[in-house]
């Protein structure tokens, strides 16, 4: 009997943390190959898209091989620069992707600890010296949401006598250094729904003290590991949820120039200012895959073009560098640039990366040399455009070819 109640126990705890994990195919990234063995490594023709410019032969599709592409030399063309820093990286040895040493990012470098506080909804009758701010301090709430369920317009001025709606739920109390992913793996949520429960709103900023409702219901019967495994990481998670809160009467840091100036992992950084302007082709190449809808109903949110091993990856336009590592299976190599704005460009399956989050980039600047990391099926570069968290089609903002 006790073998029968653990496994029922444990099939209702899947279904719960089930519900916390985005689709694969929903995430717009590939689903993961198929086994090498099978002898399918590489999709049927007919799923394979077809590509706008056959002006240039792809690289063959990887065969059955361990990923040494990070261990190769720099090409040979590559700026004494670029070449410079490239030997400087690292190789994990796990994932074949190369990057120059830093920090784990905010989110591993600075847990949270589900403490929320667990308030009932009540009414609260307002008393001289009262504030919207006051009110939400003792009650420990948010006072966006107590602003949201009694209607009240910026600048929330309340009256004494007047009887609020003290809107009932979990309520996490932002620190220091934490991020909107470490608090959604806290919880086990996806940080798109704290976002929707909270209405938060681009850029997203953090900021210490302040509290952010938690959807869902209580999860304490549940371990911080098992919660943290429901977190599935993506692109929007990190453009969203991935900066550090910050202080009050702080500003974030301004861009560094250089990769040899290592910003802790817990300093905001600032938002480039100014639009982008005309976008660049971070590499040459064939287009192989293009955007939106695949031939296995999959969804695309970039484009892949085929390169060969080493190609220096450029940034599409001036920017700052908001993530570079290998935390998305699926893309591997992966560097992420805010422009200004709201526009992001994503680039994947890199096999070496040459900046650091934080750093500013010139358009042009190689930022990575390519790869077949993550589920690549051959070397190629995964690339995005997002406008805000909307992915758009690449191919639409770029010069035409």
């Amino acid at each position: 009997m006790r073998r029968v109640a653990a496994t029922g126990w444990l099939l209702l705890l899947g279904g719960t943390l089930a519900g916390c994990i985005p689709n694969g195919v929903e995430r717009g990234y590939d689903t993961p190959p198929p086994p090498r063995d099978a002898g399918r490594w590489s999709r049927a023709p007919e799923e394979q898209d077809r590509p706008y410019d056959r002006g240039e032969e792809a690289p063959p599709r990887r065969a059955e091989r361990p990923r040494r592409n990070a261990d190769m030399a720099p090409p040979r063309d590559l700026p004494a620069a670029d070449r410079s820093v490239a030997a400087r990286t690292v190789v994990d040895r796990q994932t074949g992707v190369a990057r120059l040493p830093a920090p784990a990012p905010a989110w591993e470098a600075r847990p949270v600890e589900a403490d929320a506080r667990e308030v009932e909804t009540q009414d609260y009758t307002v008393a001289p010296g009262d504030t919207l701010s006051r009110v939400a301090d003792r009650a420990g709430v948010a006072a966006d949401a107590i602003a949201r369920a009694n209607n009240l317009a910026e600048p929330y001025t309340i009256q004494v006598g007047e009887r609020l709606t003290i809107p009932g739920g979990r309520y996490h109390l932002v620190r220091a250094g934490q991020t909107g992913i470490a608090i959604a793996r806290a919880y086990g949520v996806p940080w798109s729904q704290v976002i929707a429960a909270n209405q938060l709103a681009e850029p997203y900023t953090l900021r210490t003290g302040q509290r952010v409702l938690i959807p869902g219901t209580s999860t304490r019967s549940v371990s911080a590991a098992q919660r943290a495994a429901a977190f599935t990481l993506d692109v929007d998670s990190i453009l969203t949820g991935g900066e550090p809160a910050v202080a009050v009467n702080q500003a974030p840091a301004k861009a560094v120039a250089t990769p040899r100036r290592v910003l802790a992992a817990t300093t905001p950084v600032a938002a480039p200012l100014g639009a982008p302007g005309q976008f660049a082709w971070p590499a040459t190449g064939q287009l192989i895959r293009r955007f939106g809808p695949g031939g296995s109903g999959e969804r695309n949110d970039g484009i892949k073009i085929a390169l060969p091993l080493q190609t220096p990856i450029k940034a599409t336009a001036d920017g700052t560098v908001a993530y570079v590592g290998d935390g998305i299976a699926a893309l591997g190599g992966l560097v992420i640039i805010r422009h200004g704005g709201g526009w992001t460009s994503v680039y994947g399956h890199a096999s070496k990366l040459l900046v650091q989050r934080g750093q500013a980039v010139k358009k042009g600047q190689a930022i990575a040399l390519s790869g077949d990391t993550g589920f690549a099926d051959r070397p190629e570069l995964h690339f995005e455009l997002r406008k805000g968290r909307t992915p758009v089609d690449p191919v639409r903002q770029l010069p035409a070819r």
